[in-house]
C-alpha cells in the first residue's frame, strides 16, 4: 500500500492552478501532524477548489482501492468530489452533506484497464454557509478491490 497522508506521506499533491481558492494544512486535535481542508467562509457560493493527487507506476490491467478520511463540518458546507482522470467529466464519488462533525471514510475503486488513471482530484465546491469545514486526510492506495467494511 502506498501512504499519501499529508504529514508524512510519499505521494506528489497539486493544488490546481485554475480553480478559486487552495485547499489549506489545519492541525489534527491532538496535534499529530495535519490534513488538507476548505473553511466553509472561503469563498463565494459555487466557487471550486481542487487538489490532485498525481499518480504514477499503477500498472495496468490491475485494481486498486484509494481510501480516505473526510468530514463535511457545518451546515450548507458544499460538497466533496472525487475525480479519475480519464472520467472528468462525472465524478466517482462525491458526498454533500454531514450528519455531523465526524471523520467518515470513502472508497473507491480505480480499474486500471487501457486508459490508465494517472490522477485523483478531490474538489470542493462552496455551499451556503457559513461556518464548518471540508476535510480530507488519510489517503492511502492499495492494490487490489476495496476490502469490506
Amino acid at each position: 500500500s502506498v501512504d499519501c497522508s499529508f504529514s508524512r506521506g510519499v505521494c506528489d499533491w497539486k493544488q490546481d492552478a485554475d480553480d478559486d481558492f487552495d485547499w489549506n494544512p489545519a492541525d489534527r486535535d491532538g496535534g499529530d501532524g495535519y490534513y488538507m481542508a476548505v473553511p466553509a467562509f472561503v469563498g463565494h457560493k459555487k466557487d471550486m477548489g481542487r487538489l490532485k493527487l498525481l499518480l504514477t507506476d499503477l500498472k495496468p490491467k490491475s485494481s486498486y482501492c484509494l481510501i480516505f478520511s473526510y468530514r463535511l463540518a457545518g451546515e450548507k458546507v458544499g460538497k466533496l468530489r472525487v475525480f479519475l482522470a480519464y472520467k472528468k467529466t462525472a465524478p466517482v464519488w462525491e458526498q454533500n452533506t454531514g450528519k455531523d462533525e465526524r471523520w467518515r471514510t470513502g472508497k473507491i475503486e480505480i480499474f486500471q484497464g487501457a486508459e490508465t488513471t494517472n490522477s485523483v482530484t478531490f474538489e470542493s465546491e462552496r455551499g451556503k454557509g457559513k461556518t464548518g469545514e471540508i476535510g480530507v486526510d488519510n489517503v492511502i492506495l492499495i492494490s487490489g478491490l476495496c476490502p469490506e467494511d
